[in-house]
């Protein structure tokens, strides 16, 4: 089966930093891509960033571009959201996920971890 486990969450004042990691096992050869997702309480839970399996392409929201950064360790099955110059609006729960299956119909959900950010 597929396990994704997030850490590295906390509460961080304004303009701080945190590492977040994901650490997945199972079946990951068949992941399309690996994601970072995040939501808020009352709102919609948002893609912030992506890392493409084969290649190493990366995206992101705009919200985050060029605070954060997702990178990869294959060896170690895991990948990871560099989060800097962090402000409240980035407070959420912050979700690992991996879609897989033809076009990436299916996606593997870690169980989140929370980030805060104080003014």
């Amino acid at each position: 089966q597929v396990r994704l486990v997030e850490s590295g969450g906390g509460l961080v004042q304004a303009g701080g930093s945190l590492r977040l990691s994901c650490a997945a096992s199972g079946r990951t050869v068949e992941f399309h891509s690996m994601e970072w997702f995040r939501q808020a309480p009352g709102k919609e839970r948002e893609l912030v960033a992506s890392i493409e399996r084969d290649f190493g392409h990366t995206a992101y929201a705009d919200s985050v571009m060029g605070r954060f950064t997702i990178s990869r360790d294959d060896a170690k099955n895991s990948v990871y959201l560099q989060m800097n110059d962090l402000q409240p609006e980035d407070t959420a729960v912050y979700f690992c996920a991996a879609p897989f299956g033809p076009g990436g119909k299916y996606i593997s959900w870690g169980q989140g971890t929370q980030v805060t950010v104080s003014s």
